[in-house]
């Protein structure tokens, strides 16, 4: 981002009044590294490219302000009162500051192993929707880490709205692209440009079910757990193209659903590392994590990841 134009501070309070770790939040997992969004290392900071309700995308970078508040930046000319409020709205949203983290709290608090994470750690950035989260989900099966950011750094460079002052080549200053972009490219997009390999067929129609109307995956997100309990939701993660009972695990904790554990090639060895290197079976570590109930998954998730911020 270059010249900034507009700055506005944004209070770091979870839902039920608790503190908010800014650095922690951004560092919480491994697609913010993945385009529209990327970290800035150097600033601490986060930036991403949103959609709004009006006018074309924005850039903005969130990084940390006066105590206790994040610092909001969008280069290129200013927004009016009206998108400047989208944008607030937007930074709060993706870092999930609608979210009470509270009840967790009180239970990490008398865990030796999780108590440290009471002073705002636990905050999983959110993407603006829940199909963003499907399809970078898709993204990361079968495959290595370069692969996934091959797949989704395509996607957003040649499908994704460019944002106002966007380069005018690469992934970045173009917002995730919508579900009717990807249903209306051709097959061989997703083979020769995408090389998304059999995940192409699924992309497709997942895009093309979400574009028609067919399928409605924001209703996910917003569903909560009395009107849509999590084995329910599990079961329809499931039922979709291209995701199996990891990328069921991984998408739910993204949407705030966390009583499922991820259990994949990198969370189980990086956990029996943490236990001296012995593996471990799913059913014991399932059974160290049960009396955190509907936190399960992000109490495990946070044991794994605490050495990604050091000294904090």
């Amino acid at each position: 981002m270059s010249s900034q134009a507009w700055s506005a501070e944004l209070a770091l309070v979870g839902a039920g009044g608790e503190a908010v770790n800014l650095w922690r939040t951004v560092q919480s997992h491994g697609l913010v590294d993945l385009p529209p969004m990327r970290i800035h290392e150097d600033a601490r900071a986060l930036e991403i490219t949103v959609p709004l309700p009006t006018g074309r995308p924005r850039t903005v970078r969130i990084g940390p302000g006066r105590t206790a508040r994040a610092l909001l930046t969008v280069a290129g000319w200013a927004p009016g009162r009206r998108q400047a409020d989208d944008l607030l709205d937007a930074a709060a949203y993706v870092l999930r500051l609608d979210e009470d983290l509270s009840p967790f709290y009180t239970r990490a608090a008398t865990d030796p192993d999780l108590a440290w994470a009471i002073g705002g750690a636990g905050r999983l950035v959110r993407s603006p929707t829940v199909f963003e989260e499907v399809v970078k989900t898709i993204c990361t099966t079968n495959c290595t880490w370069s692969a996934t950011e091959r797949m989704v750094g395509a996607l957003v460079e040649h499908l994704g709205e460019p944002a106002t002052g966007a380069p005018t080549d690469g992934p970045y200053g173009r917002a995730f692209p919508t579900p009717a972009a990807m249903a209306a490219v051709e097959e061989s997009f997703y083979r020769d440009v995408m090389r998304a390999g059999y995940r192409g067929a699924y992309l497709r129609s997942l895009a093309a079910d979400a574009a028609s109307g067919a399928l409605d995956l924001e209703e996910l997100g917003r569903a909560g757990r009395q009107e849509l309990p999590d084995d329910e939701l599990a079961a329809r993660l499931l039922a979709l193209p291209g995701v199996g009972p990891y990328a069921a695990a991984h998408i739910m904790m993204l949407l705030g659903r966390y009583s499922r554990l991820v259990l994949d090639s990198w969370t189980r060895p990086k956990y029996a590392r943490l236990n001296g290197g012995r593996p471990v079976k799913d059913s014991t570590i399932e059974r160290r994590f049960r009396r955190y109930g509907p936190y399960a998954g992000l109490a495990f998730w946070l044991v794994l990841t605490r050495d990604w911020v050091p000294g904090e």
